[in-house]
C-alpha cells in the first residue's frame, strides 16, 4: 500500500477497499478515521442548514416586522438552495477530493453564521438581506450531497450500508440538536450581557443561535484537514460523472430516496406548524426536537440492518410501515365531529419520523450497492475491462448518490407547501396525508416489482 508517497502525505495512491488483505491491515483504519471527522462536519453543516428554523420565529418578537408568509419563506428557502446546491456538489469529490472539499465545504459556513448574528442585531436589516442568508445556509444543506459520495469511495460494498448510515444518520442529527441547542442558547449572555434583544420582557440574544457554531465549524475544518485523506484512485471529471443523469435507473431510486429522505427533511420542517394547527391548545415547542431526533437514530440502523438482510427487503418493509403509520394518522386527526387526539397523533409521527429515517439509510444502501451493480454489468457487457469497469462503477455511484440526494432535499420544501395547500384550498389536511399514502404505495410497488425480483440485496 502506498499512501505517503506523494508529495502530499493526505493523498492515498493506492486504494483497494474490496481486497481483504488491504482492508484488514489499512484499509479499515483509514476510512473510519475519515468516516468519523466526516460525520461532525455533516452534523454541523445540517445544523446552519436548518438555523432559520428556529431564527424565523424570533424575528418578529424583537423588532423586526415581517408578514408571516415572509418568515415561512425564510425557513423554505435553506431547503430549496440545500436541494440546488447538491446537484453540483454531487461532482466535486472526484474533482477536488474529499479532504480538500469537506474542509472548504465546512469552514465556508462560517460566513453565513457570522452574516446572521450582525444582521440579526440591527433592527433595520433588510429583508432581502435575510433572504440572502437563508439561500447561503442551504450550502450546509448541500454538505450531504459531497459528503456521501466521499464516504462511499472508502468503504467496501458489504459496509456501504453501515457507513453510509453513520454518516448519514448522525450528520443528519443537527436537524434536531440545532432545535434543541438553540432554543435555550438564545436565552443566556454567552459573549456579552450586552447587544442582546427584547422578546416582551425578556432580553435574549437570538445571534447565539448562529455564533454558536463558528468555533465549532472552524475547529471541525482544521481535523477535516489534518486528518482526512484524498483518493487519487476516486479522481474523475466532470464528464465522466454526469453520464449517470441519462441513467433511468439513477432516477428510479431518486424517487424511493425522495419518499424517505424527503419525508424526513419534510416533516422535520412543518411538524411544529403542523401540530400547532391541529391542536392549538398544545406548545409544540417542547416536543418539535424529538421527532428529527428519531429519524437520525434511524438512518445508521437502516443501513445496519440492510448490510445483514438485503436493502431491498428491508425498504420495502419499511414502505409497508409508513403505509401503516399514514393510515393510523388519518385517525387522530381533527375534524367537525372529533377534536382529534394529539397523543396518537404525536406516537404516529414519531413512527414516520423513525421510518422515513430508517428508509434514508436503507434506500442509500440499495443505491450505493445495487446502482454499482447494474453500471458494472453495463460497462463490461459493453466490453470494458474489468479493473477500469469498477473504477467508473464508483465514480458514477458516488455522483448517482449525491445527485439523488438532491432530489431527497426538494422534499424539505413540497412537504410544508402541500400541508398548507390542503388546508388552505381543501380545508383539512387529510388530503395531504392522502398523496403521501398514494407516494408510500407507488415506492412499495417499484421496489417489489423493480428490484426484489432480480436481486438480493
Amino acid at each position: 500500500m502506498r499512501t505517503n508517497k506523494s508529495t502530499n502525505q493526505n493523498v492515498i495512491q493506492d486504494w483497494r477497499p474490496e481486497d481483504p488483505v488491504f482492508w484488514q491491515q489499512a484499509g479499515n483504519a483509514i476510512a473510519n478515521r475519515n468516516l468519523w471527522i466526516s460525520i461532525p462536519c455533516l452534523m454541523l453543516g445540517f445544523c446552519v442548514w436548518m438555523l432559520f428554523s428556529i431564527v424565523a420565529v424570533y424575528l418578529n418578537r424583537i423588532g423586526f416586522n415581517f408578514t408571516t408568509n415572509q418568515l415561512f419563506l425564510l425557513t423554505a428557502i435553506p431547503s430549496v438552495s440545500g436541494a440546488l446546491f447538491r446537484v453540483p456538489y454531487s461532482f466535486v469529490i472526484p474533482i477536488f477530493g474529499g479532504r480538500r472539499w469537506t474542509t472548504f465545504s465546512t469552514l465556508i459556513l462560517v460566513i453565513p453564521c457570522l452574516w446572521l448574528a450582525f444582521a440579526i442585531q440591527n433592527p433595520h436589516t433588510s429583508y432581502a438581506t435575510f433572504l440572502i442568508i437563508a439561500l447561503l445556509c442551504g450550502l450546509g444543506g448541500a454538505n450531504f450531497a459531497s459528503s456521501m459520495a466521499n464516504i462511499s469511495f472508502f468503504f467496501p460494498k458489504a459496509k456501504q450500508g453501515s457507513a453510509l448510515g453513520l454518516n448519514g444518520g448522525l450528520g443528519n442529527m443537527g436537524v434536531s440538536v440545532i432545535q434543541l441547542i438553540a432554543s435555550f442558547i438564545i436565552f443566556i449572555p454567552l459573549w456579552s450581557s450586552e447587544h442582546g434583544q427584547i422578546d416582551g420582557d425578556h432580553p435574549i440574544w437570538l445571534q447565539n443561535a448562529a455564533l454558536i457554531w463558528i468555533p465549532l465549524l472552524i475547529i471541525s475544518s482544521l481535523f477535516a484537514y489534518l486528518g482526512m485523506n484524498d483518493l487519487n484512485s476516486s479522481k474523475a471529471s466532470f464528464k465522466d460523472q454526469s453520464v449517470v443523469l441519462k441513467d433511468k435507473q439513477m432516477w428510479i431510486l431518486s424517487i424511493l430516496y425522495l419518499a424517505t429522505f424527503g419525508s424526513f427533511i419534510g416533516f422535520s420542517a412543518a411538524f411544529a406548524m403542523l401540530s400547532k394547527t391541529q391542536f392549538p391548545h398544545i406548545n409544540i415547542l417542547f416536543y418539535a426536537f424529538t421527532g428529527p431526533l428519531i429519524g437520525a437514530i434511524g438512518r445508521p440502523l437502516g443501513g445496519f440492518v440492510s448490510d445483514r438482510v438485503g436493502g431491498i427487503k428491508a425498504t420495502f418493509i419499511n414502505y409497508l410501515l409508513m403505509i401503516l403509520f399514514v393510515m393510523l394518522l388519518f385517525a387522530t386527526l381533527p375534524n367537525q365531529h372529533y377534536s382529534g387526539s394529539f397523543i396518537g397523533f404525536y406516537l404516529c409521527f414519531l413512527c414516520l419520523f423513525f421510518t422515513a429515517g430508517f428508509g434514508s439509510g436503507s434506500t442509500f444502501q440499495v443505491i450505493a450497492i445495487i446502482f454499482r451493480q447494474i453500471t458494472l454489468d453495463k460497462l463490461t457487457k459493453a466490453g470494458m475491462a474489468l479493473s477500469r469497469a469498477q473504477h467508473q462503477a464508483a465514480t458514477e455511484t458516488a455522483a448517482a448518490l449525491g445527485f439523488i440526494s438532491a432530489i431527497g432535499a426538494i422534499g424539505g420544501f413540497f412537504i410544508p407547501q402541500i400541508f398548507s395547500l390542503s388546508m388552505t384550498y381543501l380545508g383539512a389536511v387529510d388530503y395531504a396525508f392522502f398523496l403521501f399514502l398514494l407516494f408510500y404505495i407507488l415506492c412499495a410497488v417499484i421496489t417489489q416489482l423493480g428490484y426484489a425480483r432480480k436481486f438480493k440485496s
